[in-house]
């Protein structure tokens, strides 16, 4: 499903000499709640000899978006705030202060003085895509709290599998950067969309992202929908 190397991704963190992470995912829905079922597996990349010139595909999925193509990963870091939903109720009302957001700089986009919490939503706050770590995607509900089923620690960001990069409206300017000139443009490649790489659809728009115990890499990881 997904196959993340340290010296790419520095935000991993791996347990011991680990310095890769294999995601995989089962292309059925499960119960209770009909999403795929993931599995982490991490290890070191120098004992993995035995590879395989052609990756198993399932012989059918519930889903298409369940089967991903191949795609492979250019990361980026990027700089991301939270969500709204996570921040305090004061911070909430900042973002409605107009005055506030002009004070912050002379080109920021007057279309939103009438909404300027759209502002933050769309361009600063919980950027939209596949990610390490970051802030949750909240939407189909308010912030819920992840916590180990083990040692009741709460749990961390560690994957978000998105549906798209980035959508088709003013959150293009997520766009990576080897894509900006395609989201302005609004083109597609042969075959294939910039903003869905990977094929990969979780929902039409959702994301699924998986937490893991800051405590211990052995405790069951989770995953969620949002």
């Amino acid at each position: 499903m997904a196959q993340l190397f340290l010296r790419d991704i520095p935000l991993l963190r791996p347990p011991g000499q680990a310095d890769l992470l294999q995601v995989l995912w089962c292309p059925y829905e499960h119960e209770p709640y009909y999403k795929p079922a993931t599995a982490l597996f991490w290890r070191t990349a120098a004992e993995v000899v035995d590879i395989l010139t052609t990756p198993p595909e399932p012989y059918e999925a519930d889903y298409p978006g369940y089967v991903p193509g191949p795609c492979v990963p250019a990361p980026e870091a990027i700089t991301e705030y939270p969500n709204s939903l996570d921040l305090s109720p004061e911070l909430q009302r900042m973002l409605e202060d107009w005055n506030r957001w002009q004070a912050a700089g002379a080109d920021v986009d007057g279309s939103y003085a009438e909404y300027p919490r759209e502002l933050y939503s769309i361009h600063l706050g919980n950027a939209p895509g596949w990610k390490v770590g970051g802030w949750p995607p909240w939407g189909r509900t308010d912030p819920y709290r992840r916590y180990c089923s083990v040692c009741e620690m709460q749990m961390a960001p560690l994957l978000t599998i998105a549906s798209r990069e980035w959508d088709g409206g003013e959150g293009r300017s997520w766009a990576p950067q080897e894509d900006q000139a395609a989201a302005l443009a609004g083109s597609n490649y042969p075959g294939q969309k910039p903003s869905q790489p990977t094929g990969v659809e979780v929902g039409s728009t959702d994301n699924m992202q998986i937490y893991v115990c800051p405590a211990s890499p052995e405790h069951p990881h989770t995953d969620l929908i949002q």
